[in-house]
């Protein structure tokens, strides 16, 4: 069942065309892993998904609502929950502060300071600890963790890996791996490691210069086409 529908979806950034013209469609309880060079369009897909980027034209529809008239807040409170790159806690705020606000304002649902605890152990003896303090794979739990409090139908993960340590990736992408298994909550990760974005993902969709270059199960196309569509190298053969 479809819960998120993109149609023809163009964003900008002043006279460059970010997003250009994408169209995705993503199931209950999925994991689309989203890849592809810096420019690509990743992130500005993401804000315009959430609402903190316009968007030029095109359709999003949530459980085959349209969502694209609504302000950021609103759509956190419909079931689309970002976690941007660089995590943006808040700082001066304790570990429990920042999971609580986002309880706040999202969507009633499974999801509270237990459960999020539940799937994040390791913050439980930081809830008193400033958000501040915290190392980098910490912070990406407390996001994430901040996220889920608002009761998502939609995840957004962006970048998920990004500056972590092996250890803090390893131990992240178990509490991710646990999210996955319930297949509660669908989700759309970007995630710069290309193999374990298709080892966690369900299906891959490959961006280029704004545009879906590929998409479809990791099994199905492989390493070798995702990577030349990643670089573009499909497209340079086809116009030699």
């Amino acid at each position: 069942m479809t819960i998120l529908e993109i149609e023809n979806l163009i964003a900008r950034h002043g006279l460059l065309t970010a997003v250009q013209e994408v169209s995705l469609t993503v199931g209950r309880g999925e994991v689309l892993g989203v890849v592809g060079a810096n420019g690509a369009g990743k992130t500005t897909l993401f804000r315009t998904i959430s609402g903190v980027h316009p968007m030029t034209s095109g359709t999003i529809a949530l459980e085959g609502q349209s969502i694209a008239g609504l302000t950021a807040s609103r759509r956190v409170a419909a079931g689309i929950a970002m976690v941007p790159e660089g995590r943006r806690l808040f700082s001066d705020m304790t570990v429990r502060e920042n999971l609580q606000v986002a309880g706040e304002n999202g969507r009633i649902g499974s999801w509270n300071l237990d459960s999020v605890l539940g799937a994040f152990p390791a913050l439980k003896p930081l809830l008193r600890v400033p958000a501040g303090g915290l190392s980098g794979g910490q912070r990406q739990s407390v996001a994430i963790g901040r996220a889920l409090m608002s009761n998502p139908l939609v995840l957004l993960l962006d970048e998920v890996s990004l500056g972590l340590s092996p250890v803090a990736v390893e131990e992240l992408y178990q509490s991710l791996g646990a999210l996955k298994s319930a297949r509660e909550t669908t989700m759309i990760v970007v995630e710069q490691d290309l193999d374990r974005a298709m080892a966690f993902s369900d299906r891959i969709v490959c961006m280029l210069e704004g545009r879906v270059a590929l998409e479809g199960a990791p099994s199905a196309l492989g390493k070798s086409a995702i990577t030349d569509a990643y670089f573009g190298l499909g497209r340079e053969m086809a116009d030699a």
